[in-house]
């Protein structure tokens, strides 16, 4: 029996939750179902919340399922692993609440539709996850077929992505959004632990005609080092890496942050021989930590109010949150930056394309795409890091051995693939396809603001006009060495 009935109360924001069809919930249903795929984390999620309170009001048992489909372009046993390592840390933390936990992996591109089909059809509703760029475990497209109620929740970053009606063209205009707008959503936090308290009932197993055919992974075994992952239809070739994933090593990344590198993050994050940058990407795009849980540790160490918020909004860097520089810094990229790109993809389809690029931009690259390269690599050519250039070879083999590039280095990185391929279509498709193979954090919105901030995507025009970058902004390594002591970094990944 379908109804119409709402949740008469619950603790997160209207503006994070998305109705993505006109079905009612099922009264009949035998549960609640949070189908995971982008926020994977038991603590801070705004999407577990909700099928926290849904489950409260029809005092019905919660499922959650998580998710980790096949049938991306790059799916490869290193993203396979670090997501893995969070489903068996998940594993623990749903354990010590009323939830059923199912870990599900795709053995078979596309499965994971007939298994979503086979719940929703004896679930009460359906709650997932509200990420702006495309998914093959999304749910969204297969709405119109449910025979109950889809929500998505937004608990991607502080702001709200609803609250932009508007792709921004610059930081700085985004910058002064978010300082006129983010003062009414400061307060609104996801709960540390949502089952605090929690009555509901427990479900112990999925129906017999589900577990039957959908078993749950045997995650403790897959993330030992010795399993191959030998029987899932990936990439193998891109192999595991040392950094850990997973909610408790988010945790301890974000600990040693604060302790260690953020009072030094402002001057030295810049500085590959220094290491001062956070470290805390890989788990974000990964969903293994939440921006909210980040923004109350750092404003805890500061012992920050939000009456220390600057009135007017100047779109300046620092000085509106009134913290200290080093703290300031870091929020401008943690939620200017990185919230610039979510508001990019929301709002822009073609965020991957070249022709996303400003005007400017696309008329500058275009006017000189025919200019004579000193130097023309292909695709393996830069994946082997044989370039003639010892400090962007060091780049391409951090990011093909750790699964991350130094912050800097991964601006100088894309500089040189511009530079130094037949034209700046192909150099785009190039940075896509090495970041999005072997980067932890490959494939997130603000993965792709850095790729085509490279092309001049947030940035301006910048003089003199050169040959292939026009007025482009360059980058080179001798400027580099300038700035940094490359030398130990060179050798590291010699």
């Amino acid at each position: 029996m379908s109804t119409n009935s709402p949740l008469p109360a619950s603790d997160v924001p209207k503006i994070r939750i998305r109705s993505c069809n006109s079905v009612g919930l099922n009264a009949d249903g035998r549960f609640v179902l949070y189908w995971m795929t982008a926020f994977r984390r038991a603590n801070w999620n705004f999407a577990l919340d909700r099928a926290v309170d849904w489950a409260k009001h029809l005092q019905k048992p919660l499922v959650v399922v998580e998710s980790l489909g096949c049938g991306s372009r790059w799916a490869s046993a290193r993203h396979h692993r670090f997501a893995m390592q969070g489903m068996a840390e998940n594993a623990r933390q749903f354990a010590q609440g009323p939830v059923y936990y199912h870990p599900y992996l795709e053995t078979i591109a596309g499965e994971a539709r007939d298994f979503f089909a086979a719940l929703a059809h004896s679930a009460c509703l359906v709650v997932t996850d509200d990420y702006p760029l495309p998914s093959d475990l999304d749910p969204e497209p297969w709405a119109a077929d449910l025979p109950i109620q889809l929500e998505k929740v937004d608990g991607n970053g502080i702001l709200p992505m609803n609250a932009a009606e508007k792709a921004f063209e610059t930081a700085y205009a985004f910058r002064r959004f978010l300082q006129s707008h983010l003062r009414e959503h400061l307060l609104d936090f996801p709960k540390a632990n949502p089952f605090s308290r929690l009555k509901i009932p427990l479900l112990k197993r999925l129906p017999t005609e589900i577990a039957s055919r959908w078993k749950p992974a045997k995650i403790a075994a897959l993330v030992e080092k010795k399993c191959t992952l030998g029987y899932l239809p990936i990439d193998r070739s891109v192999e595991s890496v040392e950094l850990h994933g997973g909610i408790k090593a988010a945790s301890a990344a974000l600990t040693r942050f604060l302790r260690h590198r953020l009072p030094i993050y402002r001057e030295k994050r810049g500085d590959a021989a220094k290491d001062a940058s956070s470290g805390l990407s890989p788990y974000l795009h990964f969903g293994h930590i939440s921006s909210h849980e980040i923004f109350r540790a750092l404003a805890r160490r500061e012992a920050w109010t939000p009456d220390r918020l600057a009135e007017k909004a100047s779109g300046r860097r620092e000085g509106w949150w009134g913290m200290s520089q080093p703290s300031e810094a870091f929020l401008d990229e943690l939620i200017t930056w990185r919230e610039l790109g979510y508001n990019f993809c929301r709002h822009r389809y073609d965020y991957a394309s070249f022709d996303s690029l400003p005007d400017w931009a696309i008329k500058t690259l275009k006017k000189h795409a025919k200019d004579m390269r000193k130097y023309v690599y292909s695709f393996d050519g830069f994946e082997s890091a044989a370039t003639h250039d010892p400090l962007w070879n060091a780049a391409q083999r951090q990011l093909t051995r750790a699964g991350t590039i130094h912050n800097y280095l991964r601006m100088l990185w894309g500089k040189k693939i511009l530079e130094w391929t037949a034209g700046p279509r192909e150099a785009a498709e190039i940075m896509i396809e090495l970041n999005n193979k072997y980067a932890l954090d490959g494939g997130d919105p603000n993965s792709y603001s850095g790729i085509f901030w490279v092309l001049g995507r947030y940035d301006r025009p910048w003089g003199p006009e050169r040959p292939i970058f026009g007025t482009v902004r360059y980058m080179s390594s001798t400027n580099a060495a300038r700035k940094m002591r490359v030398a130990e970094y060179i050798e590291s990944y010699s």
